[in-house]
């Protein structure tokens, strides 16, 4: 798939993020058949580091993060934001495999983290502070330390290109108010506690993962929405090879942040210059790790 958005007859494009991008239908009869309280996200084979959309994409990999994502919504037991995600059903066909038809929601301005292990920006700050997102930790954590208890660390989202800023549930009450914060640090541990398990008894670790939530306007539910427990949105390690105090191989773009921060690729990232093309193996073994996490976790074979 094209970088840029794909013109689909009877929707109109109105957003692209880093890899998703959103539509509205604009047919009447299609309107009609599928309501127009609704979007549809359609995942692109773009892929990001840094920050930055690369030139390069990843093939297979909206397809990838499509099918896990709804494999996901079908495991949780959560109210989510699916209307149908089939031809038959109303999604266009050029974008089958890859694209959802989902409830319109008013969206959250948080994006809602769980961890269960320290690593990544909670690592640093807890080696300054002792803390992640406020939150006081046990002294003498490493880097894959598993948490007594999975904790609520969330983030201010952020513009496309903009990096997200961890914030404390203090700011998060401050946002959206006492009463739904409550609500969403309780559904995203939920949410957390179901899948770790479910991944664990799959040979993978979830270290932390980031959920979406708005609210269903019609039904005044707070309703999980965009992609859920996908490499993008969470750090997956496999159990088999897992070792505190070092750095864990992730199912995710690992191979991409590896190669643009090496000597080879060339790329000074304190620059103001884009990210170089992807090599050809470099791209093959990403779509390999992002394949191997889907069919570890959902036990199906990916073509």
């Amino acid at each position: 798939m094209d970088a840029a958005h794909v013109d689909l007859p009877g929707w109109k494009h109105i957003y692209s993020g880093k890899v998703r991008d959103l539509y509205v239908p604009v047919d009447g009869s299609l309107t009609e058949r599928i309501g127009q309280e609704s979007v549809l996200v359609v995942a692109s084979d773009r892929i990001s580091a840094f920050d930055h959309v690369l030139a390069s994409e990843i093939p297979d990999k909206g397809r990838i993060l499509t099918q896990l994502s709804l494999w996901w919504f079908g495991q949780l037991g959560v109210e989510h934001h699916v209307l149908a995600s089939t031809v038959a059903e109303g999604v266009p066909a050029a974008v089958e495999g890859r694209a959802m038809i989902c409830k319109k929601l008013d969206m959250f301005p948080v994006e809602c983290i769980a961890r269960g292990y320290l690593t990544g920006s909670g690592l640093a700050e807890y080696q300054e502070s002792g803390t992640v997102c406020g939150l006081p930790l046990p002294a003498g954590l490493v880097d894959g330390s598993r948490l007594a208890e999975a904790i609520f660390t969330p983030s201010a989202k952020a513009e496309v290109g903009e990096h997200d800023e961890n914030i404390t549930y203090g700011d998060v009450e401050e946002l959206v108010g006492e009463d739904t914060a409550s609500r969403l640090r309780e559904l995203t541990l939920e949410i957390y506690t179901r899948a770790e398990e479910t991944a664990r008894g799959r040979g993978i670790i979830l270290a932390d993962t980031k959920v979406e939530f708005g609210l269903d306007a019609a039904t005044g539910v707070i309703t999980l929405g965009d992609e859920v427990l996908t490499p993008d949105s969470s750090r997956f390690w496999d159990a088999a090879t897992y070792e505190p105090g070092k750095a864990q191989p992730s199912f995710d773009k690992q191979y991409v942040r590896d190669w643009l921060t090496s000597p080879q690729s060339g790329w000074d990232r304190s620059s103001d210059v884009p990210p170089p093309a992807l090599p050809a193996d470099v791209i093959a073994r990403t779509r390999s790790r992002y394949v191997e996490a889907y069919e570890k976790l959902t036990g199906r074979a990916f073509s």
